[in-house]
């Protein structure tokens, strides 16, 4: 098993308990809710590997560095 896998059945059980964790209640939007529990970490350890290297990160995502600005931005990074 690769680090693809062990990451999407990660995703695979965090969602199935999310589900049983409901116990009935009306989830919120998943995908979004998802996303930013992704991407905000996505983003930190990216940056901490990069040495806090914005372009070096933004090249390591495969993101423009002004996209990766606007991220940093919206999860308080900056």
């Amino acid at each position: 098993m690769n680090s693809q896998d062990d990451i999407a059945a990660s995703v695979r059980q965090a969602m199935h308990q999310y589900f049983l964790d409901l116990d009935g209640e009306a989830p919120q939007p998943i995908y979004e809710m998802v996303l930013a529990q992704v991407e905000k970490p996505l983003i930190e350890v990216v940056l901490a590997h990069a040495q806090g290297n914005q372009t070096r990160a933004a090249e390591l995502l495969g993101l423009n560095r002004n996209t990766l600005r606007k991220k940093m931005k919206q999860y308080d990074l900056i």
